[in-house]
């Protein structure tokens, strides 16, 4: 083969595809997808985000025909994130984010290389449609007044506000230019009462931190029970007169690290450690300083009770100087306040030694339980980091291995009340998207793939305890439950094999809340104009082993037109993350949802493909979330992919020597492992902004080495389509530089674009089209052009 290499930095004009006729892969990607939804809380209105072909709008409808009204008007594919929306109690007002988060060096992506400079605001609408949308202020993780007539932010370690009205304010404070709440400290965490007449906040000083509430109408702060201990995760009680917070141990001397200031009683901290001078951080706002926020806060609390292994070694073991508990040994307790008095009285606390209740966290409140996740064991878990361990051993105070997620209930009100298991259903429960309570407060509602390991429904079980009921069914996958403020009704992100994500509304059984749903109704789209759903195929779920033992779950999508006797090219699909599951649906995350877009047109163009859940992934269970020797200790999931390869290679319907492979991020990972390792399997390749040294190590003999593409670089021979964007905030853009050095001195082929200014996953249409394009004429170059094997 000439060596020759195809390199593409691409312009945003040059991105555009233009054609005569509209590419299929491009009516593949075509349908509008709800991305969030989120409920009101007093009225049966949702609202919800949408991405249509780059233009990205806000929505909402109302009962009882939920008639979707768009409330924004962003008819541009410009690159500018839409995120983070929320709604009003009362249903009245939206807002959202446009824009995506900062990177390393504090730069918005900027993809269209607007000279302006990129957008980063929280907007809003009136769900009325009056007004049109308005930018309210510069910020991020706004909290919503109740009634919908301000933001909460916060900015530099204080709180600010932003008033919700198309008129400018006049004043700085209601611009969210000036503090609205300066205290010592960082400031964290603001929550309206449900009144809206009061803010309850966390206020951290490094050893410990405060509840406060502030009052809007007379300016005053008022310290909860203020103590030595760590304070966190306000919750407010219905009344607006009382809420409930977390309680956790101040640092224990053998834990402070401050720097003292050389008087006689501000001396170094026990644990202090001289370190490198570090950038400034934004926090401001008085002799505070510390970590802040409720993240920090809980961290270092729990830090607190469980010193790190790199403290100092103890020199003396009286009891509380190296490790804080409460007075009997427990680390964990609730307390409720009175926020007109500031007194608060403790109501519950956990067990010395508790193996559940020993740091609650991402708690939410309903009624007199308080309603927490907690998982056990199992090295990873179900999300997070790579980790590269197998899951640690059962000790003595530690809760026995679960394989899945679990959600709690306590009664707070009960002091000798104990956690008790709300989700019994085993299955996995993503995250906090995956979870949510009913406008009364008497109904949990999960998403999970218990009975459905494929997939994704929606559960249901009374939140003071009860038995799940499955509450969505069928061959779909649903996400993002939120229910409506009557209990009548349900709203959920819906897709199956051959419907892209919608937004479903399914009424309520005469069953009640807990207890199966109708039949559910599509309120958006209305309509997939152009989108070719009879083109589809329905995957079929195939399971593999790997060279170890393991099963792997895979979807294998067969081409309609495929003819007894034929060989066909085939394609494997790897997903990133690593935690992550492809369904035999569309998926409800975003790239995931194009992926399975991409994989039903290369199916449609006469492609055998399979995508594979390789071990590192979710939904399998924690075990295999946190399989042992993964990613740079020993690439043990590169295994699952060659078991994939292998499979393919055996059907008689597929030619084993024109076999593809492509994936994005750790899927990139994957590809450029099987083209340096396998080139004999995988004879073409597309590497999308993936990984390709493990760390740091360039030692040959170190174990990250030795489980990275370039460890086996020299056995990479196929070619491979390259792509990334340059303000990946994922991937490291070095880890694409120093690949294509390594290729060009062993004279690889390759093809390379580089989208300037974008990021991991591009936020430009336009450029995925031109991607795809590109993918095309590669693949069919590679391995449709190839001469078909002769061997039987």
């Amino acid at each position: 083969m000439p060596i020759l290499t195809r390199l593409s930095v691409v312009p945003l004009a040059a991105a555009v595809c233009i054609a005569a006729e509209v590419p299929l892969y491009q009516q593949f990607l075509s349908p509008a997808s709800p991305q969030e939804v989120v409920a009101a809380r007093k009225a049966d209105r949702v609202a919800w985000v949408d991405y249509a072909e780059g233009k990205r709008n806000a929505y909402t409808a109302v009962a009882p025909l939920f008639t979707p009204v768009r409330l924004t008007n962003f008819q541009k594919d410009d690159g500018i994130m839409m995120s983070g929306i929320r709604i009003s109690d009362d249903g009245s007002t939206v807002i959202f984010i446009r824009g995506g988060a900062p990177n390393r060096d504090g730069w918005f992506a900027n993809p269209t290389a607007d000279p302006t400079g990129p957008e980063h605001a929280v907007w809003a609408a009136r769900t009325n449609g009056a007004g049109g949308a308005w930018r309210v202020a510069e910020a991020t993780n706004p909290e919503l007044a109740p009634d919908g007539s301000a933001i909460l932010f916060v900015k530099a370690g204080q709180i600010f506000r932003a008033k919700v009205t198309p008129v400018k304010p006049a004043s700085e404070a209601d611009r969210g230019e000036k503090a609205l709440i300066t205290e010592w400290g960082v400031q964290s965490d603001p929550k309206w009462s449900p009144d809206g007449r009061r803010i309850a906040f966390v206020s951290t000083r490094t050893d410990h931190s405060f509840i406060a509430v502030y009052d809007v109408a007379t300016r005053l702060v008022k310290y909860m029970s203020p103590s030595v201990d760590f304070d966190t995760m306000p919750m407010w009680m219905p009344d607006s007169k009382h809420l409930v917070f977390v309680r956790r141990p101040g640092l224990p001397f053998g834990q402070q690290s401050q720097a003292g200031s050389g008087a006689l009683g501000l001396p170094n901290g026990p644990a202090f450690q001289a370190a490198p001078a570090a950038p400034a951080t934004a926090a401001t706002g008085g002799r505070g300083g510390g970590r802040g926020g409720r993240g920090a806060s809980a961290t270092t609390a729990q830090a607190a009770t469980n010193p790190p292994a790199t403290a100092p070694a103890a020199t003396n073991n009286s009891p509380g100087l190296m490790r804080a508990t409460f007075r009997g040994g427990y680390t964990l307790a609730v307390y409720k306040a009175d926020v007109t008095t500031g007194d608060a009285q403790e109501v519950w606390h956990n067990q010395p030694n508790d193996t559940i209740a020993a740091n609650i966290g991402s708690a939410q409140l309903a009624g007199e339980y308080v309603i927490f996740p907690f998982g056990v064991g199992g090295g990873r878990g179900g999300r997070g980091g790579r980790g590269n361990g197998a899951a640690p051993a059962a000790t003595e105070n530690q809760a026995p291995q679960d394989e899945w997620d679990r959600y709690y209930a306590l009664h707070i009100t009960d002091a000798s009340a104990r956690p008790v298991l709300l989700t019994t259903t085993d299955g996995l429960i993503e995250n906090q998207t995956s979870v949510a309570l009913s406008a009364d407060g008497k109904t949990f509602y999960y998403c999970t793939n218990a009975k459905d390991i494929e997939r994704r429904h929606i559960w249901a079980v009374p939140a003071a305890g009860g038995t799940p009921v499955q509450i969505t069914t069928g061959e779909g996958v649903e996400t993002y439950p939120a229910p409506l403020a009557s209990g009548k009704y349900l709203a959920t992100l819906s897709a199956d094999w051959r419907m892209p994500q919608s937004l479903g509304m399914w009424k309520i059984g005469a069953e009640g809340p807990v207890g199966p749903a109708q039949a559910q109704k599509i309120i958006f789209p209305a309509q997939r104009p152009g989108f070719p759903i009879e083109a589809h195929v329905k995957p079929e779920v195939v399971i593999t082993k790997a060279a170890d033992g393991l099963e792997i779950h895979n979807q294998l999508f067969l081409p309609k037109d495929l003819k007894p006797g034929e060989r066909r090219p085939a394609i494997v699909f790897v997903h990133g993350g690593p935690v992550r599951q492809m369904m035999p649906a569309y998926h409800y995350m975003q790239f995931y949802h194009w992926a399975y877009g991409i994989n039903q047109w290369l199916a449609n163009q006469g492609y055998v493909v399979m995508s594979i859940n390789y071990r590192g992934g979710v939904g399998y269970g924690r075990s295999f979330r946190a399989a042992p020797n993964t990613g740079g200790a020993g690439n043990s999931e590169y295994q699952d992919v060659v078991a994939g390869g292998k499979y393919l290679q055996s059907r008689p319907d597929v030619d084993p020597n024109r076999i593809g492979i492509w994936g994005l991020s750790y899927g990139g990972v994957l590809t450029s492992q099987a083209l340096a390792r396998n080139s004999d399997i995988f004879k073409a390749g597309v590497d999308l902004a993936g990984v390709h040294l493990w760390g740091s190590s360039l030692d040959p003999a170190a174990v990250s080495y030795q489980s990275s593409t370039i460890g086996a670089i020299d056995g990479w021979k196929s070619p491979v389509l390259l792509i990334q964007g340059d303000d990946d905030r994922n991937v490291a853009f070095q880890q694409m530089t120093g690949l294509v050095q390594l290729l060009r001195q062993r004279d690889v082929y390759y093809e390379l674009i580089v989208f300037p200014d974008d990021t991991h996953e591009s936020l430009l249409h336009s450029r995925w089209m031109y991607t795809l394009g590109r993918m095309e004429t590669f693949l069919h170059r590679f391995l449709w052009e190839t001469p078909a094997s002769t061997n039987q």
